[in-house]
């Protein structure tokens, strides 16, 4: 079956760093426009960082520009988010998901196919 799981996921405190990684089988993903999604309690889920195909260009949520990073390794399947700076504003179940037909990088959850399970960032002041 096609997964997406993600893992790295955990308890830090404000100000460290914490990478998330995103593993895919069943199929490739070398051609997907990958992303990472976050959903706090309360609030609707909302887009952080996209990378395209290549990895030559990615997008990312104004508020995590400058603190997170994505890049993905298309020979192992994988995508990541390194994330640095860490504020309690991050805390979120963070998503990883794919999408098939991008020409470019979306914000908008409804045009990614393919969602792993979520893993937990809480951080902590």
């Amino acid at each position: 079956q096609v997964q997406l799981v993600e893992s790295g996921g955990g308890l830090v405190q404000a100000g460290g760093s914490l990478r998330l990684s995103c593993a895919g089988s069943g199929r490739s993903f070398s051609s997907d426009v990958m992303g990472w999604f976050r959903q706090a309690p309360g609030k609707e889920r909302e887009f952080v960082a996209g990378i395209s195909y290549n990895g030559i260009s990615s997008r990312y949520l104004d508020s995590v520009k400058g603190r997170f990073t994505i890049s993905r390794d298309n020979t192992m399947n994988m995508v990541y988010l390194q994330m640095n700076s860490l504020k309690t504003e991050d805390t979120a179940v963070y998503y990883c998901a794919a999408d098939r037909r991008a020409g470019t990088v979306s914000s908008w959850p409804n045009n990614y196919d393919y969602w792993g399970q979520g893993t937990q960032v809480t951080v902590s002041s």
